[in-house]
């Protein structure tokens, strides 16, 4: 048996995706055993098909095999099966002197892809409690990011997951609401690891007009097009080698991108437009998003190999409003940034905790950010919420409270973190008693579960027998 056959004989027997592969005219020729479960036929029968007859008899719908002999370009697309399941199928163009011959086609069934999700889960889950056992000795009681501040239990356990693989080189995929701070803890991420001295490039994908794509990724050399700087310009992949990258909004990459950051990512390699000589880059890429991926992948607007290549270690921000105990930290230094910007000094009257702790921030820190510098600049005296001022949304913020009532809040020598804590225990206490699950209690607060049950193993509350 000739070798190439024998190598390509077992590639296609030991596949753990469902190899096909098809002739010009779409008579298929080999399949990998795997495919039998997912599409409904035997291998013999598969194997003495053609795409077309699969498709006219509702095998699979569509065949990324007819849109390759279609375009002879790669493709692809989600596919419906016969058996019921949903697929996500590629397949790439195979040219013979400059004539296609072949077509090679993988899918992938998304029950595998949920199984390795709820096991990835799992294990980030353990890897969490793991890292919550030595939270003590690695951070302080405040742990300040770039334009963050954290004291939450949730933000800690973060901080310390982006600590403890900041050294390595692995990708990181931020998820989360707009407005998180996704960019701040990415900041923090590169000055934990050892490229910390080198480049900390931020790309915004979904600012930069699709036309312009490739020139601001890739750079190129002069007189490339027209209008190209004569000196030729790098781009932000090359601008980024020895230190980090990174993209934010990456959901945002055109398709062409995607398969030309995937090859950079694979190879280290990059082709400026209008160069033939290939430039080593060496960057270690963080990307953030607040869509899903996993959605954009199954509607054909995301590729399946790079969400694989980024989806290495994904770390989700929560929204301020599922960790209120960072909003006193925040304000302080967003005053502090206020007061220093306009040379003046001005602090919150009392009565305004309720509005900044009651308002549930869907814009999260970005929100709080702005609208605490629109109370600043309203603020016509030193106290920013006087009574009988209007609020930065043309609203009074104040209603009315004096200082004896707010202060009649706070026990000798407590502090507002320790009075915050206080009501959010009794809160929970009084919900212990009425409500029947933990998922009725984060219902009632407006946070997630998980973020219910860590609320109330804090203050050694439990709902028994309520889950």
């Amino acid at each position: 048996m000739d070798i190439n056959a024998a190598i390509l004989r077992t590639v296609v027997d030991t596949a753990h995706d469902h190899l096909f592969i098809a002739a010009a005219d779409g008579q298929i020729l080999d399949v990998s055993p795997g495919c039998a479960a997912v599409y409904g036929l035997s291998r013999e029968e598969l194997r003495a098909s053609t795409v077309h007859d699969l498709v006219a008899q509702g095998v699979l719908r569509p065949s990324v095999t007819e849109e390759v002999l279609r375009t002879h370009r790669p493709a692809q697309l989600m596919q419906q099966t016969g058996t019921g399941r949903r697929v996500i199928a590629q397949a790439y163009p195979v040219f013979a002197d400059g004539e296609l011959v072949r077509v090679v086609s993988r899918s992938m069934d998304l029950t595998d892809v949920q199984l390795l999700q709820d096991e990835y889960t799992l294990l980030q889950q353990r890897f969490s409690e793991h890292l919550k056992r030595g939270a003590e000795a690695s951070l302080g009681d405040e742990l300040s990011l770039d334009s963050l501040k954290v004291r939450s239990e949730v933000m800690r356990e973060i901080a310390l997951l982006l600590k403890r693989v900041a050294p390595s080189d692995a990708t990181v995929l931020m998820l989360g609401e707009s407005g998180v701070g996704k960019t701040a803890f990415a900041r923090q991420l590169h000055r934990w690891s050892r490229r910390g001295k080198g480049p900390f490039v931020d790309v915004n994908c979904a600012a930069i007009p699709e036309s312009l794509f490739e020139s601001e990724m890739f750079g190129y050399q002069p007189g490339a097009f027209s209008g190209a700087a004569r000196q030729g310009k790098a781009g932000v992949l090359e601008m980024a080698d020895g230190g980090t990258l990174f993209l934010d909004e990456v959901a945002e990459l055109p398709l062409v991108m995607q398969t030309k950051l995937l090859k950079v990512i694979q190879d280290g390699y990059l082709t400026r437009l209008g160069d033939t000589q290939p430039r080593r880059v060496d960057f270690r890429l963080v990307v953030a998003t607040n869509q899903n991926l996993a959605h954009r992948v199954e509607s054909g607007e995301f590729r399946l190999d790079l969400y694989y290549r980024l989806n290495v270690i994904p770390v989700t921000l929560p929204p301020l409003r599922e960790r209120r105990e960072d909003i006193p930290a925040l304000v302080e230094l967003q005053l502090d940034r206020l007061n220093q910007r306009y040379e003046q000094t001005k602090v919150l009257h009392p009565s305004l905790w309720a509005e900044l702790m009651g308002r549930d921030w869907p814009g999260n820190v970005r929100e709080l950010e702005n609208w605490l510098e629109r109370a600043w600049l309203a603020a016509p005296g030193g106290v920013i919420g006087a009574p009988g001022d209007e609020g930065p949304a043309g609203l009074p913020v104040s209603s009315g409270v004096n200082l004896e009532e707010v202060s009649a809040l706070l026990a000798e020598g407590q502090t507002l973190r320790q009075a915050m804590d206080n009501h959010e225990a009794r809160i929970l206490a009084s919900l212990c008693g009425t409500a029947r699950s933990t998922y009725e209690i984060a219902q009632r607060l407006g946070i997630s579960q998980p973020s219910a049950v860590r609320k109330l193993r804090k203050h050694g509350l439990r709902c028994e027998g309520r889950d």
